[in-house]
């Protein structure tokens, strides 16, 4: 599909079509979402302005509805009419996919309630864009949207979430971004971390140290541009001691075979399975 190329309007059946939308490469559009943006009755937007970018990209003739968290209260019910009266609506953000940090959900709870069908348009996120860039773990993952603007809430809820065994997302204001990387580096500790900025877009930038080598870097450096997401890994991911590796290979020795007690090592550390080997035969020649 071109760029600029007029996408006809299909019928689509009366729904609310959440459509996920690029976070910044407007490319990163699918096909399905701009047939659903082309061919829905009322097309609710948290900008107007910053949708029409979209649309006019693509050549799609379709008038905007605003719906964001300032007349949600006001803007939600009248959506919802549209949709009891049989028409099609389709919700976009800003940017990824809706719900994300906005208030959609409210207005995905009142269609539920009035049995009203919700058909979600999957496509751009954020969420998963900066977790699969970061290389920290990814069979687990939580979540955590925007950490609170107060300091001591802020640690309070970093304590709540330092248990968790799974990698940490956060969205976060580039200005309280130094901010936020200190409180984590005093509550979470030595783990490693991932900035992901300006994701897709042509100054995009991955930066992986431990929280504090950039909480450090942050405080120092100018505040940066664009949005920001920040991935952390999840609690046991903090460096290993070279004396602690030693008394683990040991114990693991002491119960299986050399080979195995390297490879079970190398999987709890994140070491070398070869590296490990080696050493582990060093420790049992000086009997240590």
């Amino acid at each position: 599909m071109i760029a600029g190329t007029e996408i006809a309007a299909r019928p689509l059946e009366p729904a609310l079509y959440l459509v996920a939308t690029p976070i910044g490469n407007l490319g990163d559009i699918t096909l399905r979402a701009l047939e659903t943006l082309a061919a829905c009755d009322v097309l609710a937007c948290e900008d107007t302005r910053v949708t029409r970018v979209l649309l006019d990209r693509y050549g799609i003739r379709q008038r905007s509805f605003a719906y964001h968290e300032h007349n949600a209260e006001e803007a939600g019910p009248r959506l919802i009419a549209a949709l009891e009266e049989g028409r099609s609506v389709a919700l976009v953000s800003d940017a990824g996919t809706p719900l994300v940090s906005d208030p959609g959900y409210r207005l995905v709870e009142r269609a539920r309630e009035a049995g009203i069908r919700v058909v979600p348009v999957p496509g751009p996120s954020a969420v998963l864009a900066a977790l699969t860039g970061s290389g920290l773990p990814s069979d687990a993952f939580m979540f955590a949207g925007f950490l609170p603007v107060k300091d001591g809430a802020r640690r309070s809820r970093l304590e709540e979430l330092r248990a968790v065994p799974a990698t940490l997302i956060f969205f976060e204001s580039p200005r309280r971004l130094a901010d936020s990387l200190a409180a984590m580096a005093d509550v979470l500790g030595e783990r490693r971390a991932t900035i992901g900025r300006e994701l897709t877009k042509a100054f995009e930038e991955f930066r992986t140290e431990t929280l504090p080598s950039l909480a450090a870097h942050y405080a120092e450096a100018e505040t940066p541009k664009g949005e920001v997401v920040v991935c952390v890994a999840p609690p046991g991911d903090e460096p290993v001691e070279a004396g602690d590796v030693d008394r683990l290979l040991l114990s693991l020795a002491a119960e299986m075979p050399a080979s195995k007690a390297a490879g079970e090592a190398a999987r709890m550390t994140g070491g070398k399975k070869p590296d490990l080997y080696r050493r582990l035969l060093e420790l049992k020649e000086t009997g240590r």
